[in-house]
């Protein structure tokens, strides 16, 4: 079932009010890749009445006031994507369309949309019940953070909110655990994954350099970020503490993931793959393109890319579901109207991490001061696609599917890295999986760029090249490699992206399309390299583009067709 999102559903239902009420900076989808109907659904299922409002006007009462007040709590989220993200591109212009907009214009979704919904909920129910902030938008921002779009450091999304919690991460075993303390009037200071403001620090907190101290000196807002991330696995974290003027923030350690079986539990709770009905008369949804008929396999990430959120939000340990899980999803897609037999994505994060992990992490937690994949595959990862590969022939023998694409992207050097199974599950992605092109990410050429990065070099990429190319000549089909890069990362100079373009045209024979500008959105490694211009894990000067104009030539330099491609000076072209 769809969740109430108007008072008629509440009727029809039976309900005279709800437990819980959850804005969005979205149209209403129920997916289970879209993190506000989770959330739903799971309180759904663990016995809360629970609405919906989606992107609610902000400059009427008209929407927020729709459903009546909650019993227990409002829970509010920008949406799948952090909102500045989705309103602002890298050079600061405002964005045209919204995918998660019905009709796909960009005109429902504040800038700063939690913010703007705490404001619109607190200036309509006075003394309200508890508003809870969570999603993507508010779990990166639950420290002092850097702020590209005002360009200076601002207080946790909490204090800016006026909110009473965060929820962060993937929070389904934190929200409950709210509901039920609220609902018992129980103290949800003792949550793990959730953020408070609180007097005083509690005692065995870990207290960071405080905003002020942040704000004002950036080796002490590099001390505090090494802190934070160090403090993201549920195994080792401390609770953390930092002042924000005369109050504290207080972070618990990270909630403890779901187990396999949970998971099964969370993608199994009746979702309409859709846009509720009250959204849809207002136009087509974009985002149900690529949603509606994929399947997401596992959660987490080992990659830790400096310029990737994951790791501070689903966490850099990778937990999966059962293959019969995934097979019951798959048998209900194919069953779905408008279903013509193809299976968009299957995968997570990366497509190729599920269905191993490095026992010694799950046991004792990350390793400090050391990644999985980066400078090179740590050995202990053991990595195997075995699962993966008996996962994907089950999928294409479901009725119904004639096509499963494998769409999120894959780890070339963990394909290379996997001597067993590694050619093997690349056999079966170009032999059934690829639809035309098949997505990697080398994000660039330039070794001290991708160090920058967190990126593997080079040689990984020709070599997984020169295997898919080998591997697609062999099954006689005409499929293709597309390349994501990334301008204007901290590290990355005009002369690096000359260098990117003499690369792709001399050994990869393709200028990629596929370029963005990066965004220094908030908590990540690369977006402090940007604010500090300093290399945090040497402390050396690190160059950090910040003129719009030179950030958008970077990308002109690779993409432009007519672009001169002179020979470096000191280099031969190859």
């Amino acid at each position: 079932m769809f969740l109430p999102t108007t008072k008629k559903e509440l009727k029809f239902l039976g309900w005279d009010n709800v437990d819980i009420i959850l804005i969005t900076g979205d149209s209403y989808i129920d997916s289970p890749h879209v993190g506000v109907a989770v959330t739903g659904k799971v309180l759904l299922n663990a016995g809360y009445r629970v609405g919906i409002i989606a992107q609610p006007e902000v400059r009427s009462n008209r929407d927020i006031t729709r459903l009546g007040e909650p019993k227990l709590f409002w829970g509010v989220t920008g949406g799948c994507i952090d909102s500045m993200v989705a309103n602002r591109t890298a050079s600061g212009r405002k964005r045209k369309q919204d995918d998660y907009t019905p009709g796909g214009t960009n005109n429902r979704r504040p800038d700063r949309a939690v913010i703007s919904y705490c404001n619109l909920i607190r200036a309509n129910f006075k003394n309200t019940r508890p508003i809870v902030l969570g999603g993507i938008e508010s779990s990166l921002r639950r420290i002092a953070h850097y702020d590209f779009w005002s360009n200076k450091i601002r207080k946790s999304i909490l204090f800016d909110a006026k909110a009473d919690y965060i929820l962060y991460g993937m929070a389904e075993r934190s929200v409950v655990e709210l509901a039920a303390s609220i609902k018992e009037g129980g103290n949800p200071r003792a949550i793990r994954g959730i953020c408070y403001a609180s007097g005083e620090i509690p005692a065995g907190c870990l207290e960071l350099p405080s905003f002020r101290q942040s704000a004002e000196d950036k080796n002490m807002f590099t001390k505090m970020y090494h802190m934070f991330y160090r403090n993201n696995d549920p195994v080792t974290a401390s609770a953390l503490a930092q002042k924000q003027d005369t109050r504290y923030l207080i972070q618990n350690p990270p909630a403890f993931y779901l187990s396999e079986k949970e998971l099964d539990t969370v993608y199994s709770l009746g979702y309409k793959r859709d846009v509720h009905p009250f959204y849809h008369r207002h136009g087509k949804v974009r985002a149900m393109d690529t949603i509606r008929f994929a399947i997401s396999t596992h959660r987490g990430c080992y990659g830790e890319c400096n310029f990737c959120a994951i790791t501070v939000h689903e966490g850099k340990t990778v937990r999966w579901r059962s293959k019969g899980s995934i097979l019951a999803e798959a048998r209900q897609i194919a069953s779905l109207p408008g279903f013509r037999g193809t299976i968009q994505d299957v995968g997570g994060p990366t497509a190729n991490m599920y269905g191993y992990e490095c026992s010694k992490k799950k046991r004792k937690g990350c390793c400090a001061g050391k990644r999985c994949l980066f400078p090179t595959v740590c050995s202990g990862l053991t990595v195997n696609h075995a699962r993966q590969i008996s996962l994907l022939k089950a999928i294409r023998r479901v009725a119904g599917v004639k096509k499963v694409v494998v769409a999120s992207g894959i780890r070339y050097d963990m394909v290379l890295a996997d001597k067993k199974n590694g050619t093997e599950y690349l056999q079966e992605i170009v032999r059934h999986h690829v639809s035309g092109q098949m997505k990697v990410a080398p994000e660039h050429s330039e070794q001290h760029v991708l160090d920058k990065m967190g990126k593997p070099g080079s040689a990984d990429l020709l070599k997984f090249k020169n295997l898919f190319t080998k591997l697609t000549n062999r099954e006689g089909k005409k499929q293709f490699l597309t390349y994501y890069m990334i301008a204007a990362h901290p590290g990355c100079t005009q002369s690096d992206m000359l260098k990117l373009r003499l690369f792709a045209m001399d050994k990869l024979k393709i200028l990629p399309r596929q370029v963005q500008v990066f965004t220094p959105a908030p908590s990540t490694y690369s977006t402090l390299m940007y604010w500090t211009e300093k290399d945090p894990f040497t402390g050396k000067p690190c160059f950090a583009e910040k003129s719009f104009k030179a950030r958008e030539k970077q990308k002109m330099l690779l993409q432009a067709p007519g672009q001169k491609t002179k020979p470096l000076p000191g280099k031969k072209r190859i």
